[in-house]
């Protein structure tokens, strides 16, 4: 091997580390204008736009965490919908004794963290297939409970108190700045989680997880943490789903669909990356509504959108695109490039 490769430095060229290839204060400025954008959404666009978002939303928190769990920490869940469900049942029982829906959010993702922490010691015996097919048990012995209690509705669910007091107005714009302000804390707080030291161990375990421990990292510890933090976002978006959507039923909630876009959006969008799931979900929502009136094409398309991109771009789009334009929006690791040599 020559002595350039191994000492860059004797061949006159620098190597520059960096978080972004382009200044980070574009990235600001572009995030403040869409940030104030999808703020006064409900006053500036219309309400089906609105109503839209919303659920674009939704989509976005539940995506971002998945793809937390499988992007980054290799775990592969498909039992999400039992914290959806978890959150959204919380928000009707804190509801019923007599707390606003409202404020009642961060109470239902508090609720999912606790519950999750027992559920990690019998999940993480599992692994691979196992451990996928153990969170759907998990998922439907918990939506297999709360249909026994009479109090929450049982098998034909109950309707969210604490809302008839507003017009559909207010109702409509108080839900959307709730699942707004849920989604921006999601998305930030896993920003700000894939930058720290838990970030690292979190990168070393996707690389190689044999290699991780050897080098001395908790991987367990880190996994449990991620599997916690994720049934703490499910929770929440379980919660906003529960008041936008007022009557709470078991079988809508703990749906399987809820897994199955939570998949098809952070795999196309692009694994273990944070614009991954946004992009995805961008891309669900555009064929969405695009082909909703195509009965039965609707799924085939959707499928094949989905084949097509595992086959010939595995990493996703904003993969590609990452690859191909050589830059983040949400930079959480490190650009290396060599400078050519001063003449």
């Amino acid at each position: 091997m020559s002595e350039s490769l191994l000492n860059p430095s004797a061949s006159g060229s620098t190597i520059s580390v960096r978080r972004s290839t382009h200044s980070p204060l574009i990235t600001l400025v572009g995030a403040s204008v869409v940030v104030v954008l999808l703020t006064l959404a409900p006053w500036i666009f219309p309400a089906q736009f609105a109503s839209t978002l919303m659920n674009f939303f939704i989509l976005v928190i539940m995506a971002t965490m998945w793809n937390l769990l499988a992007g980054y920490a290799g775990m592969v869940s498909i039992g999400q919908q039992a914290f959806v469900g978890l959150g959204a049942y919380a928000t009707l029982y804190f509801a019923l004794k007599g707390m606003n829906p409202f404020l009642t959010i961060p109470f239902a993702a508090l609720v999912c963290a606790v519950l999750a922490v027992p559920v990690t010691y019998l999940l993480f015996r599992l692994r691979g297939g196992y451990f996928a097919i153990a969170t759907w048990v998990v998922a439907d012995t918990v939506m297999l409970i709360i249909g026994t209690i009479a109090f929450l509705g049982g098998g034909t669910g109950r309707l969210m108190p604490g809302l008839q007091s507003l017009t559909p107005a207010q109702t409509a714009h108080y839900s959307y700045l709730a699942t707004w302000i849920v989604a921006f804390i999601v998305v930030v707080g896993t920003y700000l989680l894939l930058r720290s030291r838990v970030g690292l161990v979190l990168a070393s375990i996707r690389d190689d997880e044999v290699a991780a421990r050897s080098a001395g990292a908790h991987v367990r510890s880190a996994r449990r943490l991620v599997f916690v933090i994720a049934a703490a976002g499910c929770g929440a978006a379980g919660a906003v789903l529960a008041i936008s959507q007022p009557f709470v039923q078991p079988t809508s909630v703990f749906s399987l669909q809820w897994a199955a876009e939570m998949l098809f959006v952070s795999m196309i969008g692009g694994l273990g990356t944070i614009e991954g799931p946004i992009v995805g979900s961008i891309i669900f929502f555009s064929l969405q509504q695009t082909l909703q009136q195509q009965g039965a094409w609707y799924l085939i398309i959707f499928g094949t959108v989905a084949v097509l991109v595992a086959l010939w771009q595995p990493r996703g789009i904003w993969g590609a695109i990452r690859d191909r334009f050589h830059t983040e929006l949400l930079p959480v690791g490190h650009w290396v490039s060599e400078a050519p040599p001063k003449e």
